[in-house]
């Protein structure tokens, strides 16, 4: 698990990015879907720990994504989500992934993306009190102990597996099904705090 730390900046340093910035372009990926690997936590921990080395002042460093649900077949990329206190401060984080061998490939409102030049491991920067980072952990805490949900998911992107998509970015877009899930997984969430 990643460490978290609950204090968060005030102003950001600068304006941050107004559209979204694709490094390199659209670009066309056969996505494929395998079964569980084992050797999945072990790939996330090398770069989790090559990640906290190059930014100290990360909030937190998670596994997310479906390779991070033990059981759940997964195209083969390590998602990794990174915290910080403020995204316009790139010059806190960015060059410091570079400098550790990650390239950037998408630059936008709330969101950095650095991946590894293979394109097996994605590494999404967002601000530690944006949603999103919450709904990554709620998506992937809820898969791992809900078998029905994990079960939906699998099929669904099975389902999906068989479209032809023109990218990335259409085939993120139809996947639905997880909004639904993580209603289910903030029900389940809300009642346990009662």
């Amino acid at each position: 698990m990643g460490s978290h730390d609950s204090r968060t900046h005030s102003t950001p340093r600068r304006a941050d990015a107004t559209e979204t910035e694709l490094v390199g372009g659209v670009e066309r990926r056969e996505l494929v879907l395998e079964e569980y690997d084992t050797d999945w936590p072990n790939e996330y921990a090398a770069h989790a720990a090559r990640v906290r080395a190059a930014v100290p002042e990360a909030v937190s460093v998670e596994h997310i994504g479906s390779t991070s649900v033990p059981g759940l077949a997964a195209k083969p990329i390590i998602d990794i989500l990174v915290t910080v206190r403020d995204i316009t401060a790139e010059e806190d984080y960015l060059e410091q992934l570079i400098d550790a061998g990650y390239v950037l490939r998408v630059r936008e409102p709330g969101h950095r993306l650095v991946r590894t030049t293979q394109r097996d491991v994605h590494i999404h920067i967002l601000e530690v009190d944006d949603p999103a980072a919450g709904d990554y952990l709620l998506l992937r805490d809820h898969l791992r102990v809900d078998e029905p949900d994990r079960q939906l998911y699998e099929s669904t992107k099975r389902e999906l597996m068989k479209t032809d998509w023109s990218d990335m970015n259409a085939y993120a877009d139809a996947e639905t099904i997880i909004d639904e899930i993580k209603q289910r997984a903030r029900a389940v969430q809300a009642n346990a705090g009662d």
